[in-house]
């Protein structure tokens, strides 16, 4: 009798045991790298993401985010997901690039934009084109996003393009065409990894960069690059992507949950990365940041000197089809919403 409890009792195990191994194995890992800071909005949307992408598969997949730029810069992170180390990423316009060049249409035209409606309307038309670009490429978006204007932080006061010139300028490394064009502008361009903002300000190495200032904030860059530009100079457009055998593996029906979740967080992350900006700048002019600000006069002379740069973007960093487009598109929005 007692024998055959035990062994009753052991197969109870070992079933339990088994049960959790297959739970285990049907369990689907997706890691997902990005440079937004640990605690920032960004990273809390995605957090969100996560927990409601548990919930829609009912436990079968773990979503593991990798913030800070731990797993390395953007092309870093897309090497990375080439070979299937990682399975998704959140990438701005510079790492969408290097999967999909036409992507660089939503950002690199620096003054080509007004205001975020013309963002918005160019994105809307331009996105579902370049969607189907990348998943010929082996990647699916899961959603669009940006984190408002891109301004210049600097070492030193900055008002004209001529200032900037005489200072070391960070650019995103992976671009030699971009490094290209801000040198023959008259630029001493550097490239180097975003993590390497901070500390090539602390060393000297770079004298200033264009970034969004809530990303500013969070990484302290305005302790060692007290001044900024109040120049809109391009919106930092960026997409969550993930790769396109990964997602099939996960069934449809899920998959429609997953992508509903995913758009939310989308809109979460642009909405707030829009308003915090504002807050953003605030909150560093408390703690010493000093502001340009625009003129009429000085905006003129930014917007001529960018118009001047866009023939060498023009197929080189932006495909001429894109580029096109981009600008016929902004044109068509002006042309319906005229200056008030």
């Amino acid at each position: 009798m007692r024998n055959r409890r035990f062994l009753s009792r052991l197969c109870v195990v070992l079933v339990a045991a088994l049960a959790l191994v297959t739970g285990a194995q049907a369990a689907q890992r997706i890691k997902l790298a990005t440079l937004a800071p640990t605690g920032s909005s960004f990273h809390k949307s995605l957090l969100a993401l996560r927990e409601a992408w548990r919930k829609a598969s009912n436990g079968t997949l773990d979503l593991v985010i990798y913030p800070d730029g731990k797993l390395g810069g953007e092309s870093d992170t897309v090497s990375l997901m080439s070979v299937d180390a990682i399975q998704a990423a959140m990438l701005t316009a510079e790492g969408l690039s290097d999967i999909e060049p036409g992507v660089a249409g939503l950002q690199s035209l620096p003054m080509g934009f007004h205001n975020f409606a013309e963002v918005d309307y160019v994105g809307e038309k331009l996105q579902p084109m370049l969607e189907q670009r990348m998943e010929k490429k082996g990647f699916v978006v899961l959603f669009w996003s940006d984190a408002g204007w891109v301004r210049f932080f600097s070492t030193k006061p900055v008002a004209s393009p001529d200032d900037l010139r005489k200072l070391k300028l960070f650019t995103w490394a992976g671009s030699a065409e971009e490094v290209s064009i801000y040198r023959t502008a008259g630029f001493n361009a550097v490239p180097l990894e975003t993590a390497d903002i901070l500390p090539g300000l602390q060393t000297g190495l770079i004298e200033a960069a264009p970034l969004p200032p809530v990303f500013a904030l969070a990484t302290q860059v305005d302790t060692r690059a007290p001044y900024m530009l109040e120049l809109n100079w391009a919106p930092l457009v960026g997409a969550c992507v993930i790769r396109k055998d990964t997602w099939e593996r996960i069934p449809a029906a899920t998959r429609a949950e997953l992508l509903k979740s995913a758009a939310l967080a989308g809109k979460e992350i642009k909405k707030n990365g829009r308003k915090e900006a504002d807050e953003a700048v605030a909150a560093m002019v408390k703690r010493g940041l000093k502001v340009t600000h625009m003129t009429p006069e000085l905006e003129a002379e930014w917007r001529a000197a960018a118009e001047k740069a866009y023939p060498m973007i023009r197929d080189k960093v932006v495909p001429a089809d894109v580029f096109d487009e981009t600008l016929r598109l902004i044109h068509e929005y002006r042309s319906a919403h005229p200056a008030k």
